[in-house]
């Protein structure tokens, strides 16, 4: 990808090749970063940069995602990737890291944490996918009719693919970030990948922890843009309600992809809470 954002180091799962990079100090506390959907590790790549003074910070593209494995037949669920990450915080032998994550990268936080034992220092969970309901009516069809799309001509399928990406709310994303986004999603393998994510991104996984939210001891901060067109903001409010003593931070006009829409304010939240 341009802007220099490369994933230099492999782990081997078996989902697939994980494309994974550390930078900072490895004697610094570390931090990891989990992306969603469509998305990868690239939506990090400021955040990542300016926490790396402070922090040995962690970033990886999910298998099906980014710069990692894609193929037919390959698991990509919530409930793979939550498994999945535990195991790759033993591999990176962090014991307790902090933890970052966006969009149904909460969700796999929040499942690693509950159901797998990846225990953390503390979790941010911006604009993520962690209550019901969520997907909106275009993901669902997408979801419902994945083997129909994937055999949209190429051309066809990257202009929904950057037209699905640009919907996110906010002031609008830059066209060259869009078209870093959508460029490993246009691909023979990454156009049959996007429709497979989204068929298996199924709301059980999130139903199967969403009353344990209470259980969660460690500290939590809540972020969300309030122009967030994919996950409303009301969903922050109900999040932070449900988790004991977590804050809430609201970044006014940014959409569902806060890290391009208000860089510099996300990340001086995520940096004061990271370093509490």
């Amino acid at each position: 990808m341009n802007d220099t954002w490369t994933l230099d180091r492999t782990y081997e799962s078996a989902l697939g090749t994980v494309r994974w990079a550390a930078s900072g100090d490895p004697a610094l506390p570390p931090v990891v970063l989990l992306h969603g959907t469509p998305w990868s590790s690239y939506t990090w790549r400021n955040v990542a940069r300016s926490l790396a003074g402070r922090h040995r910070v962690h970033v990886w593209d999910m298998p099906g995602y980014g710069a990692s494995a894609k193929y037919e037949g390959q698991e990509v669920s919530l409930r793979a990737q939550g498994e999945l990450f535990a195991e790759l915080l033993d591999h990176w032998g962090l014991e307790q890291p902090a933890v970052v994550a966006h969009d149904f990268g909460g969700a796999v936080a929040l499942r690693a944490h509950l159901l797998h034992g990846a225990r953390y220092s503390r979790l941010a969970l911006v604009d993520v996918v962690a209550l019901a309901p969520w997907g909106s009516p275009t993901y669902r069809l997408l979801g419902g009719h994945s083997e129909v799309f994937a055999q949209l001509p190429p051309a066809l399928h990257a202009a929904l693919v950057r037209e699905y990406i640009s919907s996110v709310g906010g002031p609008g994303l830059p066209g060259d970030v869009v078209a870093q986004l959508a460029e490993p999603w246009l691909d023979p393998a990454g156009r049959s990948a996007f429709y497979r994510q989204i068929a298996q991104n199924d709301q059980r996984w999130t139903d199967e922890i969403e009353q344990r939210y209470g259980e969660l001891t460690l500290p939590v901060l809540v972020c969300w843009g309030t122009d967030d067109a994919w996950i409303p903001v009301d969903r922050a409010h109900r999040l932070a309600a449900a988790i004991p003593g977590a804050r809430l931070r609201l970044l006014d006009g940014a959409g569902h992809l806060v890290q391009e829409d208000a860089t510099a304010e996300l990340t001086e939240a995520l940096a004061g809470f990271l370093e509490e």
